[in-house]
């Protein structure tokens, strides 16, 4: 029988019409766990970043018409508000935070307090900033989305089609889920949900291998509007210990 989620008890409020979401993992912040962050961070980092490739076999309908959809963005901007559920369905935690995001690889992530934290990524490296420790850490960017599920979409055509089964599902009128499961009963996750409403990317949901529930969803965004490279950035000061990773995290 194909694992089905538990169910969330968390209940979305109405919200505008254009919003995005994200969630937490171990492989992008290495310092502490009380942050709920990284990949679906890197995974709509790089549904902006690269056109979905089309899979083989049976999902290659569903895998074009995810492509079609994705390929449209080429940078976003948005504040966002983040749910972690627990494997009961109920809400362990929330954040709010903004993001910013450019083809290819480029973004800007920043929880407000008190779960502060600033991930920001040039094109080469992502390095992740916790004010509270004063302490940043920054990794490679290929190791980094080696470790997460933006592998899915970063435009490995075998390993997709290989490694996934892509599904659809007509919500309503104007709204359309695609679901994303691992072929591996070992897979670092066991489902993720991409969820459009009038052709525009409104929610993520992704269940982890612990059976959590990460849900994020964004307002105020702004799609395709120039962002420049100094928004990539960060500067730190002399107080701050910073690390620097060369193995995969």
């Amino acid at each position: 029988m194909p694992w089905r989620p538990p169910a969330l008890s968390v209940q979305r409020a109405p919200m505008a019409p254009v919003k995005f979401w994200l969630h937490h993992h171990r492989g992008i912040n290495m310092t502490m766990t009380k942050r709920t962050s990284g990949p679906l961070l890197l995974v709509l980092t790089l549904m902006l970043s690269v056109a979905l490739p089309v899979a083989a076999n049976g999902d290659e309908d569903q895998a074009a018409a995810l492509s079609a959809k994705l390929s449209n963005y080429t940078t976003f901007q948005a504040s966002f508000t983040q749910y972690l559920a627990d494997s009961r369905g109920e809400k362990v935690q929330e954040t709010h935070g903004d993001l910013k995001a450019r083809r290819p690889g480029y973004f800007y992530w920043r929880t407000d307090p008190p779960m502060e934290q600033v991930i920001v990524s040039n094109g080469t490296e992502v390095t992740v900033y916790d004010p509270d420790l004063l302490q940043a850490t920054v990794y490679p960017m290929d190791q980094q989305l080696s470790a997460t599920p933006a592998l899915l979409l970063s435009g490995e055509i075998d390993d997709l089609a290989e490694s996934f089964r892509i599904s659809h599902e007509q919500v309503n009128s104007n709204s359309e889920r695609f679901t994303l499961e691992p072929r591996q009963p070992d897979s670092m996750f066991l489902q993720l949900r991409l969820l459009f409403v009038d052709g525009v990317l409104d929610e993520m949901r992704l269940f982890d291998a612990m059976e959590q529930l990460s849900v994020l969803m964004f307002d105020d965004v702004v799609l395709n509007e120039d962002i420049a490279d100094d928004r990539f950035t960060i500067d730190l000061d002399d107080s701050v210990d910073v690390i620097r990773e060369q193995g995969r995290p």
